[in-house]
């Protein structure tokens, strides 16, 4: 235990750049701290509340804000008889609480992970993991303090336990420290883990270092000298100091270039640090002119910054001696901007791939972390670090365990569902049930990140057609919902085609078109044959309105391919006599532009099947080809007939009188209903029939419409069929 003397010291150091309030509630958090664990020591042999302290140090040289330090302090509180979350929100803020069961479920979590270690996309997502569960970026930032402190004391402890904890802050820890670019706790981490993990090579490199050390101060002494005199006669302000060296960063170089350790340019370097962008570029010609510049090994972050915004001058020159030394020049706010956690080197330097979702939420964290250098502390302790304007930066992936401890990736909203059928198709097919840290949980419900789930199965496949219900929630991801309509496709093949093929008569009979050809359509719809389009329709993969339009289309293609009749000798004579003037909306075969009308028994638009009708001195009448009229026509009648098909390019301001009858329960407001979705789709009505049935309490509408084409019909129907009480909506011929 720190004797009072030391304590209030230290609270003394801490209280610099905090108000009196703040060191109140810092000390009463280690008041409650050193009562808690009282006689308690860690495992490394150090007493718990100095070890505490110690975390509570390297945060405070992280400059960060006093909840973070008293969350430090109270973080091995949750899981002990005296943890109350609500008297600790009382007390010190329900920020501090939020950040005290974030570290604790993040320090459950990275225990689990020892599980996996050996597996590095499993190593990759605990990372994801742990960032996606830290919604507070400080909470990271006590979890990565903590296991700085641990590092340092790692040689108490046994040689196995060691080399895992070592491996684990390599693999996990410093790579978090590193994207976030805290350099203070990155670098050191690195260290410590290369010392524990290759303590040969370790010590090889810092003897050398150390060996040398004498005269490469000196070196870098004399180049400082010079530097700063040249600055000084140009008169640029400069701060010029060596660049701190760490063994892992050299031994990292050296095992990537595969180069000796005097071939490192590194090893010896100067960091120049000015007032301008201009007097950076001054200050590296000044260096080019001093020195001999190494080809390839300039680096201009200035002009065309890193993507994660890192600004700097890099060059490598050869020095007095023939040896290479490295120069880094910047601004004062590029250097500040470097060390303060927004610059992370961990894209160039971290040879994994690009991941979107992960760069957003790190982005969202530097820029919390940069808020912290502009707002006072006062305003940062009233701040939500997830306001309204960061919103856009929530996590959009979850990071779940199996109970094995194997990290599993799913976006947000996903459920117990999502979650089994991403272990194994078979396991989605056979669940029943789940759990959630040892809970029974719904199946509708959303999973959260850090949550254990063990899924409840049944021997038999059985999924539920419920769970394809987007309504009801059960399901989020595109697997789980393929999956699922995959096995009830092959379980109900045959009650699919037959649901399909009455789906599709419906469809046709409504639009009153002609059946489609199925051959051709299956091969339209990318299906081997008619049976698995029907299918496909009765599942719900193709709907009867996407065929029955792919038909309009298929008929009009068709029409443009009929090859000409040939016109008997005695009509041509009244063909010619017929008006050709201008350009029609049908096409007679071997004619032209005619004169044409439309029956009014059958009432065709583009794009039905149709006929034409030589009547005697009006022209040409065009019917369905179904048309009563045509069939019950005598031979006489039949020879004037002849071939005509619609034109390809009609004129658009045409218009086509259609009949659409509609069956619904009679209501007040029904009529209105109906004839605000004609005038809200600007669809003419030209005449309205209704009849009631008071007994049956049904009633049937019949409008006379005008419209471009059978499209035009098929949308308008489809609004028709949403109106409330509506039977049936189908179209007249």
């Amino acid at each position: 235990m720190p004797s009072d003397e030391q304590l209030e010291a230290w609270l003394g150091s801490v209280a610099e750049e905090r108000n009196d309030n703040e060191v109140k509630q810092l000390r009463a958090a280690i008041e409650l701290a050193s009562e808690v664990h009282a006689r308690e020591t860690m495992n490394d042999g150090v007493p718990r509340i100095l070890a505490l302290l110690h975390t509570v140090d390297i945060l405070d040289r992280l400059k960060l804000d006093t909840d973070t330090l008293i969350a430090a302090v109270l973080s091995e509180l949750p899981g002990t008889p005296d943890y109350d979350s609500a008297v600790l929100a009382n007390q010190f803020g329900a920020p501090v609480v939020a950040m005290l069961e974030q570290v604790s479920n993040i320090r459950e979590l990275s225990a689990s992970s020892n599980r996996v270690v050996d597996a590095e996309k499993d190593i990759e997502n605990v990372r994801r993991m742990l960032l996606g569960l830290a919604q507070d970026v400080r909470s990271i930032l006590v979890i990565l303090a903590k296991r700085l402190r641990l590092m340092r004391f790692l040689k108490a402890l046994p040689i196995e336990v060691q080399r895992r904890v070592a491996s684990e802050t390599h693999r996990v820890h410093a790579p978090l420290a590193n994207r976030l670019g805290v350099w203070q706790i990155k670098w050191e981490l690195e260290d410590l883990c290369l010392r524990h993990l290759h303590a040969h090579e370790y010590k090889s490199l810092a003897k050398q270092l150390d060996g040398k050390r004498r005269e490469r101060e000196a070196f870098i002494k004399d180049v400082i000298d010079r530097l700063l005199e040249a600055s000084k006669a140009s008169g640029i302000h400069a701060e010029i100091t060596g660049r701190p060296k760490h063994i892992y960063s050299i031994w990292k170089k050296m095992q990537r270039k595969r180069v000796d350790f005097d071939q490192v340019f590194d090893v010896r370097a100067v960091r120049v640090l000015v007032d301008t962008v201009p007097q950076c570029y001054e200050v590296l010609g000044l260096v080019h002119s001093m020195w001999r510049p190494i080809p390839g090994e300039f680096d201009d972050y200035i002009a065309h910054p890193k993507p994660n915004g890192y600004k700097s001058l890099h060059t490598a020159v050869v020095g007095d001696d023939g040896r290479p030394l490295e120069v880094q020049v910047r601004t004062q706010d590029m250097h500040e901007h470097a060390e303060r956690g927004v610059a992370a080197h961990w894209r160039y330097k971290e040879n994994t791939g690009q991941d979107s979702e992960l760069e957003r939420r790190i982005e969202w964290m530097r820029r919390w972390l940069e808020q912290q250098e502009t707002a006072s502390t006062d305003d940062l302790k009233d701040e939500d670090p997830l306001s309204d304007q960061d919103r856009e930066y929530d996590a959009r992936r979850i990071y779940v365990l199996t109970p094995q401890g194997k990290v599993v990736e799913l976006p947000a909203g996903a459920t117990p569902i999502d979650f089994a059928y991403s272990i194994h198709t078979s396991v989605g097919h056979r669940c029943r049930g789940a759990k959630a840290n040892g809970r029974i949980i719904q199946l509708a419900q959303p999973l959260r990140s850090g949550q254990t789930v063990e899924i409840l199965t049944t021997k038999e496949e059985a999924p539920s057609r419920d769970w394809l219900n987007p309504h009801s929630g059960y399901i989020s991801t595109n697997k789980a919902r393929n999956r699922i309509k995959s096995w009830f496709r092959h379980q109900d093949y045959d009650e699919n085609i037959h649901r399909g093929k009455a789906i599709l008569d419906r469809e046709v009979a409504r639009l009153g078109i002609d059946k489609p050809n199925l051959e051709k359509m299956a091969i339209r719809f990318h299906y081997d044959k008619p049976d698995d389009l029907l299918a496909a329709i009765g599942q719900g993969d193709v709907s009867a309105i996407q065929v029955a339009n792919a038909q309009i289309e298929q008929v009009r293609l068709d029409a443009a391919h009929i090859a000409d009749r040939q016109i008997p000798e005695k009509l041509k004579h009244k063909l010619e006599n017929l008006d050709h003037s201008g350009k029609g909306q049908v096409i007679v075969h071997g004619v032209g532009d005619l004169m044409t009308q439309m029956a009014r028994c059958c009432k065709p638009v583009p794009y039905d099947p149709i006929v034409g009708y030589i009547t005697k001195g009006r022209g040409v009448t065009v019917h369905r080809q179904d048309c009563n009229v045509v069939k019950n026509m005598n031979e006489a009648n039949q020879a004037r007939l002849i071939d005509v098909t619609w034109s390809e390019s009609p004129d658009e301001s045409s218009s086509y009188l259609v009949d659409i009858q509609i069956i619904a329960t009679d209501r007040k407001g029904l009529l209105r209903d109906v004839s605000s979705v004609f005038s809200n789709n600007d669809i003419s009505v030209v005449g309205v029939h209704s009849h009631t049935n008071r007994k049956k309490d049904k009633a049937t509408l019949r409008f006379t419409a005008e419209v471009a084409d059978l499209r035009q019909i098929s949308q308008v129907m489809d609004r028709l069929t949403q109106i409330p009480d509506i039977i049936d909506v189908r179209r007249q011929v």
